[in-house]
């Protein structure tokens, strides 16, 4: 089975416990000049550092991409992965809120990321245990209208 960069992508950021990370799929409109668009925020620069860093260290290490271009690493506050297909922003929380990409992108199916430990079966016995790495879960925020 495939792994999607855009799941790979959702759980880097939450890793680092990055806020909302939520994909946008832009393939059925015609002026997207990408795929999806994968966005979150953090409260910190130093946090949206890290948010960037572990992106680019998971894509590399899981699916052996590496960024075609990036901006924003010099001043941390917002930082924009480019893999061609996926168009990574990673936000400090104020300038997410003030550039709101969501609404400008409002008729995009939208995908929400949540923080899930993921569960290990222990060999003794039957019952599950919670794991020490992330699992993104995906929740359907807005549905594309036929």
């Amino acid at each position: 089975m495939k792994t999607s960069p855009v799941k790979v992508i959702a759980d880097a950021i939450l890793e680092k416990k990055g806020q909302r990370p939520i994909s946008l799929d832009l393939r059925e409109i015609g002026t997207a000049i990408t795929d999806h668009f994968v966005i979150c925020n953090a409260d910190s620069t130093t946090q949206v550092a890290a948010i960037a860093e572990n992106i680019l260290d998971r894509m590399e290490e899981k699916l052996g991409r590496k960024v075609l271009r990036m901006q924003g690493l010099e001043n941390d506050i917002w930082v924009i992965l480019d893999y061609g297909d996926v168009v990574v922003h990673v936000f400090q929380t104020e300038y997410r809120e003030f550039y709101r990409l969501e609404d400008l992108w409002a008729d995009a199916p939208c995908v929400e990321y949540r923080d899930e430990p993921q569960q290990e079966e222990t060999p003794s016995a039957k019952k599950t245990k919670a794991g020490s790495k992330v699992r993104a879960t995906a929740k359907k925020v807005r549905k594309v209208e036929e």
